[in-house]
C-alpha cells in the first residue's frame, strides 16, 4: 500500500505561484509512476501533470502552456508541483495520484492510477 498526502494549498492573487507537495509513504520502493489531477466545482477531475519516481517521462496538461513544473525528490519520498503565473480558472481541489505498475491506461487518465491522495484546495483570485 502507498499513502499519499497533498500540502501547500492556498489563496493566491492572480499572477501569483505555489508550490504544492505530495508526500508519499509505505511501499515507495515500488512506485513507478506519480500524478497531479485537479477538479473545480461541477467539473470532472482533470490531468495536470505526471512524472516517473525517478524523474523521468515527464507529460503536462495542454492548458499548463509551460506555467508548472512537477519534480520529484526521492529523498523525501516526496513530489511537487509547482504553479506559476496562476489564474483564476486555475482554482481547484488537486490531487497527487501513485501507480506501481503499468495499469494498461494513459498516464493521463484517473484510471492509470491505484493511489490517491485526500487533495489540496487553491483559489486564485481575480
Amino acid at each position: 500500500q502507498v499513502q499519499l498526502v497533498e500540502s501547500g494549498g492556498g489563496v493566491v492573487q492572480a499572477g501569483g505561484s505555489l508550490r504544492l507537495s505530495c508526500a508519499a509513504s509505505g511501499r515507495t520502493d515500488t512506485l513507478y509512476f506519480m500524478g497531479w489531477f485537479r477538479q473545480a466545482p461541477g467539473k470532472e477531475r482533470e490531468f495536470v501533470s505526471a512524472i516517473s519516481w525517478s524523474g523521468g517521462g515527464i507529460s503536462y496538461g495542454d492548458f499548463v502552456k509551460g506555467r508548472f513544473t512537477i519534480s520529484t525528490d526521492n529523498t523525501k519520498n516526496t513530489v511537487y508541483l509547482q504553479m506559476n503565473s496562476l489564474k483564476p480558472e486555475d482554482t481547484a481541489v488537486y490531487y497527487c495520484a501513485a501507480t506501481r505498475r503499468d495499469r494498461g491506461f494513459s498516464l493521463t487518465e484517473l484510471r492509470g492510477y491505484d493511489y490517491w491522495g485526500q487533495g489540496t484546495q487553491v483559489t486564485v483570485s481575480s
